[in-house]
């Protein structure tokens, strides 16, 4: 063999070598997945996609998700075409629209997969400046959402902001159009604490009240539609993730022990500790509504994964080794994303729950190791009833009880309180999920429910969005950062390891290419006279 063919041989060896050292083992590559797809909720959706998109990367698992609405998702898996959904409300033994019972047809459990709070998305301006620190007590809400209240410088509504000279604009309250978990959240909550003015119940299917009510499709619909300029003067009802990622600021909502409080992490957990779970792990929140510590946020509730608990003409047993763990990372790695994705995490009880849930599903990967469990909530010897979130959980200030005064920004950030003057602004009130000053969008087009804000530059106290319209960041009073929209996009596919492992075995390709020949003419040329 000559010199020529052994090099050649070398190199193309050698490529082969460095390729298998360089690609690292995929992560559980004693583990074979299959894929596996659900449908429903949009208002854990920005959970749900986070998730998928780590167990994709850590474990090569392929989950299949589409947002269509908890109404959807719910008759989806009726119809088994997905082998799983997401619901904020259990099945309906009397659905509202007249439609027969909701029965599935196979074995299935409830099992609580993420905690939130529904928040109140508002744009609103007050001499040109963005409003961020809008109050409203619970009957006022319920008044705006059954047309009772029109504008947004109604006398109740100045009542709840004493800070601030509401101004003669009518509001536009944006509802879901879809059926949807979040319809049906909002107004159990309306049903429960005022019934005599919200009169139409319980509803998955939002009513339009009035012709000034606009309906949209979807979170991402009513999160649209308010956060463009058109929207000014609109109000919609949401997941605060989307309000969050929006920039956009949320109501703080009057509670039970008179402080207006936003839907953060910490106020969640504090409002679930009262939430009473059924023996089924559907959720009563009558205590929730009713909480009297001054941190809760009275609109808190749970998400739910409708799982099946015995095979049928689409779930297999191979899919339900998937299914479980993915439950299983959801319930503990997954919680740790759950905070800076705008929900809360779940509690322990809830994930001794789940992991009761996870045993019945068809070639489960069984209980939850809770020695292993990376769960923020609890930590190695926690009571259940403990929640490390609500146990550091920070008082509301003063200035936020329900009064005379109402908290403002002051200068660098310091929170003032502020006496009823009939000379309002538009400040940043302590927790605001945005100080959004100027606008958020250029839109022009009321159809447009989904475009986001445009891009803006600005100094530190505005928000800052990226090329493709992405919060990047925002001040928020007391200094600290607020809505960011990085943990909502995921990643586009740039250069990290697979891409250089590919550049580098392309390289060694084109080595094994080029360089035997090259060795071969300065051999012969050796050899001649």
């Amino acid at each position: 063999m000559n010199l020529r063919h052994r090099l050649g041989r070398m190199t193309a060896a050698l490529a082969v070598v460095t390729i298998v050292a360089l690609v690292p083992a995929p992560a559980q590559a004693a583990e074979s997945y299959v894929p596996i797809s659900g449908s429903g909720s949009t208002w854990s959706q920005n959970a749900l996609d986070q998730w998928r998109k780590n167990v994709a990367e850590n474990y090569g698992m392929t989950i299949n998700y589409a947002g269509t609405g908890s109404s959807a998702g719910r008759n989806d898996f009726i119809n088994q075409t997905v082998d799983f959904a997401v619901s904020e409300i259990p099945f309906q033994s009397q659905p509202e629209d007249g439609s027969p019972p909701e029965k599935p047809t196979s074995g299935y459990s409830y099992m609580p997969i993420v905690a939130g709070g529904t928040s109140l998305m508002y744009n609103l301006k007050i001499g040109g400046k963005r409003v961020t620190n809008l109050r409203l007590s619970g009957e006022v809400i319920a008044k705006i959402f059954s047309g009772q209240i029109a504008k947004w410088n109604d006398p109740a509504i100045q009542a709840d902001n004493p800070a601030l000279a509401m101004p003669d604009v009518s509001i536009t309250p944006v509802y879901r159009s879809d059926g949807s978990g979040t319809s049906a959240q909002f107004t159990a909550w309306m049903k429960a604490q005022f019934p005599s003015v919200w009169t139409y119940g319980m509803r998955s299917q939002f009513p339009q009240v009035t012709p000034a009510f606009k309906g949209q499709n979807g979170s991402l619909g009513v999160a649209g539609y308010v956060s463009q300029n058109y929207g000014e003067g609109a109000i919609t009802y949401v997941e605060y993730s989307y309000a969050m990622k929006s920039g956009f600021p949320v109501v703080k909502v009057l509670n039970k022990a008179g402080y207006f409080v936003e839907p953060t992490y910490q106020s969640v957990a504090v409002a679930l500790m009262s939430a009473k779970i059924n023996d089924d792990l559907t959720q009563n929140l009558d205590g929730v509504y009713n909480s009297g510590d001054p941190r809760a946020y009275p609109m808190s509730s749970y998400s739910y994964m409708i799982v099946p608990t015995e095979t049928n003409k689409v779930f297999t047993v191979e899919k339900g080794r998937t299914l479980s763990q993915f439950a299983a990372y959801m319930l503990c790695e997954g919680q740790q994303k759950a905070s800076a994705l705008g929900y809360s995490p779940l509690p322990m009880n809830l994930v001794q729950a789940g992991s009761d849930v996870l045993q019945r599903i068809p070639g489960t990967v069984g209980a939850i190791d809770f020695s292993r469990c990376n769960n923020p909530t609890f930590k190695p010897g926690d009571s259940p009833s403990n929640n490390q979130l609500a146990l550091t959980a920070p008082a509301p200030p003063e200035c936020d009880k329900a009064g005379a005064t109402q908290c403002v920004e002051g200068t660098g950030g310091a929170q003032e309180e502020t006496p009823a003057t009939g000379s309002g602004g538009a400040s940043g009130g302590s927790n605001s999920s945005a100080a959004a000053a100027g606008t958020a969008g250029t839109s022009s087009d009321p159809t447009a429910a989904g475009a986001a804000p445009a891009a803006a530059g600005g100094t530190s106290a505005d928000p800052v969005y990226d090329a493709n319209g992405n919060l990047v960041s925002a001040a928020a009073a007391g200094g600290s950062a607020a809505a960011v929209s990085a943990p909502f996009s995921l990643a586009e596919n740039g250069w990290g390891t697979p891409q250089f492992i590919m550049l580098a075995a392309g390289l060694l390709v084109v080595a094994a290419i080029l360089i035997p020949p090259v060795v071969g003419r300065r051999a012969r040329g050796d050899r001649r006279p």
